[in-house]
């Protein structure tokens, strides 16, 4: 366990204590009880909340701007959960916008420090990190990485890096073009493949390649 004090904050969409959410409160009270996690705050908010400077659910609004600047800053999506849609009424013709809160939310806190918000989606890896997910983290005793961490993105990418070769044209310098295992330079026209040792091969040499391999008694 993280030397960290570790807090759970956990929003829920009240009177909504139902399964699979009452489920998921009772669990994170069970992380509280056995000191896996140091802290549990339960908040309620409702299910929809207009977006007003006077709302009634001020600190709601808060939490939501607070979480958005986090996932903009992680990389990640918070829509969903999250939804804003817009209403307009039949007697007045005023339209209104509206935040659609999610049944829960978790924000996890090492110290001070805002470790997450789940669920939460990288919607370049097509992932979410589920509120059942994190909460089975947490009764492990593990601190959550959040989809999108500085981290995951460099390793990431290193591993990409190492795998692929160079996308230069072996002519010009150029960018290749990859379509799908044959690789073609806009700028020159060199046109090519990728050989088992990771070296880009021209078509006219591969031709000459195969064409000297061929004996006169099978030509």
């Amino acid at each position: 366990m993280p030397e960290s004090t570790i807090t759970a904050v956990c929003h829920v969409r009240a009177p909504l204590l139902l399964e699979p959410v009452d489920r998921q409160v009772e669990t994170l009270r069970a992380c509280e009880s056995e000191g896996t996690i140091d802290d549990l705050l339960l908040r309620s908010w409702p299910k929809e909340i207009a977006l007003t400077d006077n709302s009634p659910y001020q600190e709601s609004l808060e939490s939501f701007e607070r979480f958005e600047e986090w996932a903009d800053k992680q990389g990640v999506s918070i829509r969903p959960p999250f939804k804003k849609r817009t209403t307009t009424s039949q007697l007045s013709g005023a339209t209104r916008a509206l935040l659609v809160m999610p049944l829960i939310c978790l924000e996890i806190y090492a110290d001070d420090e805002l470790v997450g918000v789940f669920p939460h989606t990288d919607e370049e890896l097509e992932q979410t990190y589920t509120t059942d997910e994190v909460i089975a983290s947490l009764r492990t005793g593990e601190l959550p990485t959040p989809l999108g961490s500085a981290s995951e993105r460099e390793v990431s990418t290193e591993s990409v890096a190492d795998q692929q070769p160079g996308t230069d044209c072996p002519d010009c310098g150029d960018s290749l073009i990859n379509g799908q295992g044959l690789f073609a330079c806009s700028s020159c026209g060199w046109i090519g493949t990728l050989s088992e040792t990771g070296a880009y091969v021209s078509q006219s040499n591969r031709r000459a390649t195969q064409t000297s391999t061929v004996s006169p008694a099978e030509q």
